[in-house]
């Protein structure tokens, strides 16, 4: 389900603290439920689940058709990416977070791990067009649980990558998005009947 941006910025998370130029494109309640300490859990679900990160066919076709527009154009060169184009948000990390875990890089699409803490893990990619985050943070889901919530912040490169998000958002939220969270959901379950199944 899609959330309001404030559910976002409305927290205190420590990737406010680094990515304060950034603009929250979007923000999505993910199926996970689970318990306080089960970030983990979906972090590694997402650096090296087994589920489709495209699931649909639409979704599938728009990503080719990115692709093919960014081989084209020329969009997503080494010297486009993060610490070449852009530095890293590494850089930028207090202290505390510089020295604790970084967190797994992803393995399915291009996110490169920036900070992992309890309840908040965030990853970051760049090209031509634009600098992003994927946040996910780890929050009570009001029944005494706890469930996973991610938020897209994006930084567009000048008028290119500003107008290069404008045409791609009704695709997003048509053919992407709930075609993800659905198949995130899918993975969490499978993923925790085996858990289930294994302590049994």
């Amino acid at each position: 389900m899609r959330l309001p941006k404030t559910a976002h910025t409305s927290r205190p998370w420590r990737i406010h603290e680094i990515a304060g130029d950034f603009h929250v494109e979007d923000v999505w309640e993910l199926p996970t439920p689970g318990g306080a300490d089960d970030l983990v859990l979906l972090v590694d679900q997402f650096a090296n689940g087994e589920g489709d990160p495209v699931p649909s066919p639409v979704g599938r076709a728009l990503f080719a058709l990115r692709w093919k527009l960014g081989a084209l154009f020329g969009w997503d060169k080494p010297s486009d990416g993060i610490g070449a184009r852009v530095p890293t948000l590494r850089d930028r990390l207090p202290a505390d977070l510089r020295e604790g875990p970084r967190g797994p890089d992803t393995t399915s699409v291009p996110f490169t791990s920036v900070f992992l803490t309890h309840d908040e893990w965030a990853a970051e990619m760049a090209n031509r067009t634009m600098h992003g985050v994927m946040h996910i943070g780890w929050v009570p889901d009001g029944s005494g649980g706890h469930r996973g919530q991610m938020a897209v912040l994006v930084k567009p490169n000048g008028r290119l990558g500003a107008l290069y998000m404008l045409g791609i958002k009704p695709f997003r939220y048509l053919g992407v998005y709930p075609a993800l969270i659905r198949s995130i959901g899918r993975e969490w379950e499978r993923r925790a009947a085996e858990r289930s199944a294994s302590a049994s």
